[in-house]
């Protein structure tokens, strides 16, 4: 009898693990720090090859600075970050020179990130320069070739940002993360500063581009409807913590935390006319101060079902459910 070789499961292309950034806030009286904004707080989870993992909350909640740590753009105060089995958590930038070259990013505002005084051409073409790849001319057809790729034209490479409208300044963008053919990039609120006209051609690219080249996205966005539509797996930030994580389909139609659900009731239904399945949840109160974030979990000043235990103990962050976290105690599903 032949015996089958047990399959191991496939590592994931990032591994975070408790990744914490903590910023000091500084007292008047000899500058000394007084507290600290617990931006992101112990969050861990990890994203396959080729697949695509949403970042969804609040403004303030701490996506973008998770996404600005995972490519090291920001030191992390604690935690690990593993890539391709690699920790680079501690990386020197000798060595994160390396790395950066699969891990890129694309920012919100396609304007404030593009050197007004810089061509299309000397914009796309300069992580090539930095990171010397190929000659002058390579790089002078690697940038044509990327242009097209977005849905731009050649002769574009003359051209100044200014030139160019919100979306197609986007596109120019997207081509400059590519250049270097990256396995990792992080969409940073990629169409929140675009058009409603352009969103959808925007996020057609990001999905071309991804069936084509093979690319992973860690996708952070605000908009609930934009992550239904492009992600294969969501995670749920409330306050520098992750209360909520699994595929899309099953938390757009079974929330299991309270403030998952209270997002998506949020959701605007495309005709006014059609009736509302979900019922509206209206959130009571602020946002805590994340300087000093209220003790157990960090929802329950604000969620609808809270109890004693919610006050006193936090949850803890595990699988309830085969491939869905949740941290509550009370998780609806």
């Amino acid at each position: 009898m032949i015996e089958r070789a047990e399959t191991q499961p496939e590592k994931p292309l990032l591994d975070v693990k408790n990744i914490k950034k903590y910023y000091p806030v500084s007292s008047s009286f000899f500058n000394r720090s007084s507290g600290y904004v617990k931006a992101v707080d112990d969050v861990s989870f990890s994203v396959k090859a080729g697949e695509t993992l949403g970042i969804v909350g609040e403004s303030g909640c701490g996506k973008s600075t998770l996404g600005r740590n995972i490519l090291r753009l920001q030191k992390p105060t604690a935690g690990q970050i593993i890539y391709e089995d690699k920790d680079i958590t501690k990386y020197r930038e000798s060595e994160l020179r390396k790395v950066r070259k699969e891990m890129q990013i694309v920012f919100q505002d396609p304007y404030a990130s593009l050197n007004p005084k810089h061509k299309v051409g000397e914009i796309i073409r300069e992580p090539l320069r930095v990171h010397r790849e190929g000659s002058k001319a390579e790089q002078l057809d690697r940038v044509k070739w990327l242009l097209e790729k977005v849905g731009l034209e050649h002769h574009h490479v003359m051209r100044y940002p200014h030139e160019f409208s919100g979306g197609q300044r986007q596109r120019i963008g997207i081509a400059r993360a590519l250049a270097l053919n990256p396995k990792l990039i992080v969409c940073d609120e990629p169409i929140s500063a675009l058009d409603v006209s352009v969103q959808s051609q925007v996020i057609n690219l990001f999905q071309d581009l991804q069936d084509e080249l093979g690319l992973t996205y860690l996708f952070i966005s605000h908009d609930l409807s934009v992550i239904r539509h492009v992600c294969n797996r969501v995670a749920v930030m409330y306050l520098g913590k992750i209360v909520e994580l699994g595929e899309t389909g099953d938390i757009y139609h079974e929330p299991a935390h309270s403030y998952t659900k209270a997002l998506l009731s949020a959701i605007p239904l495309p005709n006014p006319l059609q009736q509302r399945k979900r019922e509206r949840i209206i959130l009571q109160g602020d946002v805590p101060n994340p300087i000093n974030p209220p003790e157990g979990c960090r929802f329950h000043t604000r969620c609808p079902i809270a109890t004693e235990i919610c006050k006193k103990e936090e949850p803890k962050f595990e699988e309830k459910m085969p491939g869905r976290w949740v941290a509550c105690h009370h998780h609806l599903a």
